[in-house]
C-alpha cells in the first residue's frame, strides 16, 4: 500500500518552528518508508488543514496517515481532526488519525534527557537524585491538558528530587507560582524543561517576560534551562508510532 503521512501543526510565525518540521517531516518519510511526508496547520498561519489534505491527495497514495502533532489532548486535537476528516468523502483514499503526542513513556524518556543534555551543557555533575526540575507547559482550559503534564512529573518523580510544573498562561500554577514552589525545597540546582515543541514565540520571548524576574526575585542559586522538546529522534519514532498503531489497525 502507498501511504502518505500529514502532520497537523497548530501554527506558529516563527521561522524556525518551520524548520523544525521541514527536519521532523523528511526524517519521518526517510524512517516510515512514506510515499511522502508533510505538514500544515490548523491556525494562526497557512499551509492549513484544507492546503495541506489536497496537497497531500495530489501525490499518487493509497492511505493518508493524520498525525495531530499536538502535546495535548484536547479541543484543538479535536478541530483538527474535525477538520481533516471532512476531506474524506471527496476522495478514494483511506483516511486514518492517530493519536497526539501525549500520554506516553516517550515524553518522560525526553524530559530526562533534555535535563541529563542540560546538565552535561553546563558542566553540573550532580546525580539526578540531587536535583529539582520544573516543567514548563502551555496551558490549556481542557483538563486532558493538565493530566498529560502530569503524567510526565509522575513518570519522573523516583528520579530527581523534587519534580514539579508550572504554565505560562491560561491555568495554574503560573509560572511566578512555580518558581516559588521550587524556591521552598532550596534546590541545590533547578532545572527548568520548556515543554514545547518548536522554538517559537513563546520559547523565544514570552516565557522569559515572567520566568527572568521571578527568578530574580527568588533565592534560587543556580537555575538553567533545557532545550524545548520537538526536534529529536525520540519525538520522530514516537510519530511513527502513533502512526503506525493507527495503520495496523485499520
Amino acid at each position: 500500500m502507498k501511504r502518505g503521512v500529514l502532520l497537523i501543526d497548530r501554527g506558529s510565525r516563527e521561522k524556525e518552528a518551520k524548520e523544525e518540521l521541514d527536519f521532523i517531516c523528511s526524517k519521518v518519510k526517510e524512517k516510515g518508508k512514506y510515499v511522502f511526508s508533510d505538514y500544515c496547520f490548523l491556525e494562526v498561519i497557512p499551509p492549513f488543514i484544507e492546503e495541506g489534505v489536497k496537497k497531500s491527495l495530489k501525490h499518487d497514495i493509497d492511505a493518508l496517515t493524520i498525525v495531530p502533532y499536538f502535546l495535548y489532548p484536547g479541543k484543538k486535537v479535536k478541530a483538527a481532526v474535525t477538520d481533516v476528516i471532512r476531506f474524506q468523502a471527496g476522495t478514494n483514499v483511506k483516511f486514518v488519525v492517530s493519536k497526539p503526542m501525549s500520554m506516553h513513556k516517550t515524553m518522560i524518556e525526553l524530559v530526562e534527557n533534555r535535563v541529563s543534555s542540560a546538565l552535561e551543557k553546563n558542566g553540573i555533575t550532580l546525580s539526578h537524585k540531587d536535583v529539582d526540575v520544573l516543567i514548563i507547559g502551555h496551558g490549556s482550559k481542557d483538563p486532558n491538558a493538565h493530566l498529560s503534564i502530569q503524567y510526565v512529573v509522575d513518570g519522573l518523580k523516583d528520579t530527581f528530587r523534587n519534580i514539579s510544573h508550572c504554565f505560562l498562561e491560561i491555568e495554574e500554577p503560573n509560572i511566578k507560582q512555580g518558581i516559588e514552589k521550587c524556591e521552598k525545597n532550596n534546590p541545590e540546582v533547578l532545572v527548568i524543561v520548556f515543554y514545547f515543541l518548536h522554538k517559537g514565540a513563546h520559547v523565544k520571548r514570552d516565557i522569559f517576560e515572567d520566568l527572568n524576574p521571578a527568578l530574580e526575585q527568588s533565592s534560587i542559586k543556580k537555575a538553567i534551562i533545557t532545550e524545548h522538546i520537538g526536534t529529536d529522534e525520540k519525538m520522530i519514532d514516537l510519530i511513527l508510532e502513533r502512526a503506525q498503531e493507527v495503520e495496523n489497525a485499520n
